[in-house]
């Protein structure tokens, strides 16, 4: 479900997917949008908005799980740690209104955009 929901996201943009690394790319920066937000949906007040976007950004990190190959070695199995602990802080943020949830979040999926793009220059060079 969570899978399909990602992945018309973007398809329904027209955006023509180049590699699989330009999808992952998008992903980090789709999480990026939608956890912003829904920190704004809970500042506002706003519960529909909240839970729409807080189950947009759990959509993408079900399908980045869903995605991740596990014959490359241990990073495979940290990421779906990490994606996993991802998907818990916005279940919190959603139950308790929590937007410091939602920054860690945030800072989180900086972090996965900045090393992703660092890693598919460096293979790219």
């Amino acid at each position: 479900m969570y899978t399909n929901l990602a992945y018309s996201t973007y398809s329904q943009n027209n955006i023509s997917i180049e590699s699989p690394e330009k999808l992952i790319k998008m992903l980090y920066e789709g999480v990026l949008r939608f956890s912003s937000q829904a920190k704004k949906a809970i500042e506002d007040k706003d519960i529909e908005k909240r839970t729409y976007w807080i189950n947009r950004t759990s959509a993408i990190f079900a399908e980045l799980i869903h995605s991740l190959n596990y014959d490359g070695g241990p990073v495979a199995f940290y990421l779906r740690g990490l994606y996993t602990y991802q998907l818990q802080l916005l279940s919190d943020a959603n139950l308790k209104n929590d937007t410091a949830k939602l920054d860690e979040v945030i800072n989180v999926a900086r972090g996965l955009l900045e090393a992703w793009k660092e890693e598919t220059e460096h293979v790219m060079v």
